[in-house]
C-alpha cells in the first residue's frame, strides 16, 4: 500500500499524538512553539537590572540620611551633656572623656558617618553661668571631612 505525502504526514502525526500522550498542540504541523524568545528574555533582564539599579541608588540615599540623622542626634546629646556639666560642676569638661567619667554620658559615640571616633572639641572662653571657674570643651563637631546630601561638610556641624 503506497502513501503519497499528505497522508504520510497524517500517518506521522497521529504517531507522534499517541506516543506523547495528547500533547498535539505542540507536534502539530506548522505550529509554533510556546516559550519565551531570546531578544524577549534580555528585554525582561534588562528591565529588571534597570529597577535593581534604581533600587539600589535609592537605597543608598536613604542609608546615607539615617546616619546623617544620627549624626546630628549624637551631636546634640553630646553639647547638651559638655552644658549639663558645666553647669553642674561650674567648670567646662577638659575633654570628652570627662562626660563619660563623670556619668553624663556612657560611652562616647562612634562618628556614624566614618566608623571613627574622632570627634574635634572646640576649647572656648565662654562662661555658661557667672559662677563657672574655668573653661574648656563648649562644642564639639564630627571629624569626618565628607560632605552631607545637603551640601555641607559634616565639620561644620
Amino acid at each position: 500500500m503506497a502513501m503519497d505525502g499528505a497522508g504520510m504526514s497524517k500517518f506521522f502525526y497521529a504517531c507522534r499524538r499517541w506516543s506523547r500522550g495528547g500533547q498535539e498542540r505542540a507536534w502539530r504541523l506548522g505550529a509554533r512553539a510556546r516559550g519565551f524568545t531570546l531578544i524577549e528574555l534580555m528585554i525582561v533582564m534588562m528591565i529588571i537590572s534597570i529597577l535593581i539599579g534604581m533600587a539600589a541608588i535609592i537605597y543608598d540615599k536613604t542609608v546615607k540620611h539615617a546616619r546623617e540623622a544620627v549624626l546630628k542626634q549624637d551631636l546634640q546629646t553630646m553639647r547638651q551633656a559638655i552644658d549639663n556639666y558645666t553647669l553642674d560642676k561650674q567648670q567646662a569638661p577638659q575633654s570628652l572623656d570627662d562626660l563619660v567619667d563623670a556619668h553624663y554620658l556612657r560611652e562616647l559615640p562612634m562618628d556614624p558617618v566614618c566608623h571613627q571616633n574622632d570627634w574635634v572639641v572646640h576649647i572656648g572662653d565662654t562662661v555658661l553661668s557667672p559662677d563657672q571657674t574655668s573653661t574648656g570643651v563648649d562644642d564639639v563637631h564630627s571629624g569626618c571631612e565628607q560632605t552631607a546630601l545637603d551640601g555641607t561638610s559634616y565639620t561644620t556641624w
